[in-house]
């Protein structure tokens, strides 16, 4: 982890052997204090007040056109589903993006189409819009549960199949147990395995639950090398909540004054209105400010958002 943070104390583990329970790990302490040096989280209670207020103060102020076209230009069109095939994805792409030219002036396309690997060389044989990012998820997505080598191999793949930016999920099972060395070596392997792609590390906030447990999955993440941190997977659990997004946000002000380094936020799972992606907006200006309103930084995933934002850019 020395490029991002983290110090090595010894050697990294071998993620192919078994693996000991936190306890055993004298290095866990290492990353206690990493995690000590970002400030305590305030309570639930408290975090939903904070929420309420910059709401109420600048929900309004921000439901305008201007800043629709903005999130327009920031939503990562997704479609994750078994029955997805090369002739639905070419459609989605051809008829929501390649299209979108002078649909709607002075608005940006979108920022990327995220499919599963096996459609990433059928995206980039239907893109025309240059703009226009490829995403794929890897790493046995939605659980995370496969073989470090098979997850390296597939982002790999993913990458020279045409991928640009690469959403991976954090091993949860490793979180749980506390064995941060193996998941943070193997997110750096994954990270590395992108080469050149950007990787957006998939905390799952719905299955870690407590603000505790997102602070700490946000930290690792970003000493990872994770480029972005992102919500969720929109499988199996809870998508995103503002209040998951106003932790993770703080984790990323303070790990970038901390490492001078910028990590994006991706909210993804269950924004599906121009009033969700407006709160969301909102809750990034005002904890990390206007440098992160962008593409670069900032990104929403979602599948049924396009239309409706169009439709009111439209009316």
């Amino acid at each position: 982890m020395e490029q991002y943070g983290f110090e090595p104390e010894h050697s990294h583990s071998d993620v192919s052997g078994s693996h000991e329970t936190a306890s055993s790990y004298p290095e866990i302490n290492r990353y206690r204090e990493t995690f000590g040096k970002f400030s305590s989280l305030p309570t639930d209670k408290d975090i939903s007040l904070i929420i309420n207020s910059l709401l109420d103060k600048c929900f309004k102020e921000n439901f305008t056109m201007d800043v629709l076209k903005q999130i327009h230009g920031c939503i990562d069109l997704t479609t994750l589903t078994s029955i997805d095939t090369k002739e639905s994805v070419w459609a989605m792409v051809d008829n929501v993006v390649n299209n979108y030219e002078g649909k709607l002036p002075n608005v940006p396309n979108i920022a990327a189409i995220c499919v599963y690997p096996l459609f990433v060389d059928t995206v980039k044989q239907a893109l025309t819009a240059q703009e226009v990012k490829i995403a794929s998820v890897t790493g046995g997505f939605p659980s995370s549960q496969t073989f470090t080598e098979i997850k390296i191999a597939e982002t790999a793949m993913a990458v020279m199949a045409g991928a640009d930016e690469i959403d991976a999920v954090m091993n949860l099972g490793y979180f749980m147990e506390e064995d941060y060395e193996t998941l943070t070596d193997e997110l750096s392997e994954i990270k590395d395995s992108c080469r050149d792609a950007k990787l957006k590390v998939i905390i799952e906030t719905g299955a870690l639950a407590v603000a505790e447990n997102i602070k700490k999955a946000t930290i690792l993440a970003a000493y990872s090398g994770a480029d972005f941190i992102k919500t969720s997977t929109g499988k199996g659990y809870p998508g995103a909540t503002l209040e998951a997004v106003y932790i993770i946000c703080k984790v990323i002000k303070e790990y970038a004054d901390i490492s001078g380094r910028k990590v994006g936020v991706k909210v993804s799972g269950g924004i599906k209105t121009a009033e969700d992606a407006v709160r969301y907006y909102t809750i990034v200006k005002e904890v990390l400010g206007k440098k992160w309103l962008n593409r670069d930084l900032f990104r929403i995933g979602a599948s049924s958002l396009v239309a409706d934002i169009e439709k009111r850019l439209g009316e």
